[in-house]
């Protein structure tokens, strides 16, 4: 049974004003099944997987195109970056919306081609795995978040209680639509398969990695700092590698959409900020497998338990924004007195601060630090603690307690 997602709104709109759609994200979180979705009328499919195409789309685009002629959707496009003047050529003579719609697991080579051949005439869109919303039957309904009282009146009248083992449920069997969505799909066997197709395919084509078992390692020791400060130096003697391969290891995960770097916040006022990026898995249950627990049991209450509910929280909250077409400015803060916040989401010139904290009973005290913002020179907007409690209360005048349901 098809889940409705929250993009498809934002791909029928783009699509009926640019003549090109690309959709990215990771392997297996449902682009082709979204896509299949918002076709109205009958497209033509060709995936690149498939060498004999993929191979024909870089020998002869202008024969590629006559035997897929649009409205066509192209699967795996970073497969063939030849494609790309060939789909400008025919949608500057066509001038028709929606007539190509592709799909790439690997951003950055993506916008690369994107950028130098189809500016001005393409629609970028990001998907991860599902949501909270989306896994709850709220797709249409679900808003970008941020803590003000309109969105948390709507999160209100909408959301689902979740007890501390659904929240841990969750958490270890992921996003990914075949495992978030099939409970007789079995966890390990999933991710295990996963892990050998990425390596065999995205690993392979973005760099010629010598030693895929030292890459595995390396994937491991990345889940394992999961809502941790990035150290390429700790992270490269764990695996026995150097800073440099790290660095370019490290960029693969990201490019291919298993990791995402927040960013920390700074401004010319403040030079006393830190610099280093904060590393964070995009799916939790990748991440949990990697780090083999075992059950959501074993999760909660093991070493992981607060770092990987704050990953969960804050994938959730990018999820609300890009599945809704939008890229949020955000960030997370500290300097060097230690002053820490875990979430800055910047919004028409205002800083909303964010903690995540796995308490049921939390106080003002996890929002001690929100303090700080006076003196980045910019507004700061509603706080809030996103946390294990069943309804949202004030903390006080400026600050809420969000239960992590409501996202």
């Amino acid at each position: 049974m098809y889940t409705q997602r929250t993009l498809q709104k934002t791909v029928r709109q783009a699509s009926s004003v640019f003549p090109v759609l690309l959709l990215t994200g990771a392997r297996q979180v449902g682009k082709t099944t979204l896509l299949e979705s918002c076709a109205e009328t009958e497209r033509r499919y060709v995936t690149l997987d498939d060498p004999e195409q993929a191979a024909l789309a870089r020998s002869d685009p202008a024969l590629f195109f006559q035997r897929h002629p649009p409205p066509v959707t192209v699967d795996e496009i970073q497969y063939a970056p030849e494609l790309f003047r060939a789909i400008k050529l025919l949608a500057d003579k066509a001038k028709q919306p929606g007539m190509f719609w592709l799909t790439g697991s690997q951003k950055f080579h993506l916008m690369q081609g994107i950028t130098e051949s189809l500016a001005g005439r393409v629609a970028v869109l990001d998907l991860l795995g599902l949501s909270q919303a989306e896994t709850d039957g709220r797709a249409d309904t679900a808003k970008p978040f941020l803590p003000t009282s309109e969105w948390l009146q709507q999160a209100r009248q909408q959301a689902a209680k979740l007890p501390l083992l659904e929240v841990y449920r969750r958490i270890w069997r992921g996003s990914y639509p075949k495992a978030a969505l099939d409970d007789n799909m079995p966890r390990d066997l999933f991710y295990n398969a996963y892990i050998q197709t990425y390596l065999q395919r995205d690993v392979r084509d973005l760099t010629r990695v010598g030693d895929e078992r030292a890459f595995l390692q390396f994937l491991r020791a990345a889940a394992a700092r999961t809502g941790q400060l990035l150290n390429y130096a700790d992270l490269a003697r764990d695996v026995d590698i150097d800073q440099k391969t790290a660095k370019a290891w490290l960029s693969i995960l990201e490019t291919s959409g298993i990791i995402y770097l927040l960013q920390p916040y700074h401004s010319n006022v403040s030079k006393r900020l830190l610099k280093t990026p904060k590393l964070y898995f995009l799916d939790t249950g990748l991440c949990a497998y990697l780090t083999q627990w075992s059950s959501p049991e074993t999760l909660e209450a093991g070493a992981m338990s607060d770092a990987i509910l704050e990953t969960w929280l804050l994938v959730e909250i990018l999820k609300n924004w890009w599945h809704n077409g939008q890229t949020p400015a955000v960030y997370f803060y500290r300097d060097k007195e230690q002053r820490e916040i875990d979430l800055l989401i910047e919004r028409d010139n205002t800083l909303y601060p964010v903690e995540f904290k796995k308490t049921a009973s939390p106080t003002l005290s996890a929002a001690k630090h929100f303090a700080v913002l006076e003196k980045l020179g910019l507004p700061a907007g509603h706080g809030a603690v996103i946390c294990l409690r069943e309804t949202d209360v004030p903390l006080s005048r400026e600050v809420d307690a969000v239960p992590a349901g409501y996202l």
